[in-house]
């Protein structure tokens, strides 16, 4: 009798091994793109804001394609070239404004904002597609200057910003 029931169960489970064993999709914290999805790809993405940052563009076209590098298995399409899932865009807001006014008009601490507008493609999943803007800030007390905490304040901002077009383009959030 535990023969049987031996091999009843070998029958039953073997079949389920080869078919979890087989399946193939990949996971980012969550989510899952299509097996298909095999490249990604990052534009530069230009300063189109009033006040400049000279090293902003570099830097947040670098590390958007770090996290991908980083997080993903994805080839990296470089050269202008355009991948299965594709970034583009620019910088659309780089503001400073006075926040926590105190008596005599003075403000006790200011905010730097960035924003950045994004174009993401998913050439294999169109229906992932959007064109949004994406916005953080940072702030700090008004007794310093911009210049005191602006390398600081941009990777802070450029970090959380970074993560959100990532769990927007391949989490799903």
């Amino acid at each position: 009798m535990t023969m049987r029931l031996f091999k009843l169960l070998l029958i039953l489970i073997i079949p389920c091994l080869f078919y979890t064993a087989c399946k193939v999709s990949y996971s980012f914290t969550g989510g899952t793109l299509s097996p298909e999805v095999k490249t990604f790809s990052v534009q530069y993405f230009p300063n189109r804001a009033s006040l400049v940052n000279p090293d902003l563009s570099n830097k947040l076209t670098e590390d958007l394609k770090e996290i991908f590098r980083k997080q993903t298995s994805l080839d990296e399409i470089t050269n202008g070239g355009v991948g299965h899932l594709n970034f583009e865009g620019e910088i659309t807001g780089y503001n400073v404004q006075a926040m926590d006014i105190k008596a005599g008009e003075i403000a006790a601490t200011n905010r730097l904002t960035i924003t950045i507008k994004v174009r993401f493609s998913n050439e294999i999943e169109p229906e992932y597609d959007f064109d949004k803007s994406f916005s953080d800030f940072y702030e700090y007390d008004s007794s310093n200057q911009l210049s005191d905490i602006e390398e600081t304040a941009v990777a802070d901002i450029l970090e959380r910003i970074i993560d959100k077009i990532y769990n927007e383009s391949v989490v799903n959030w």
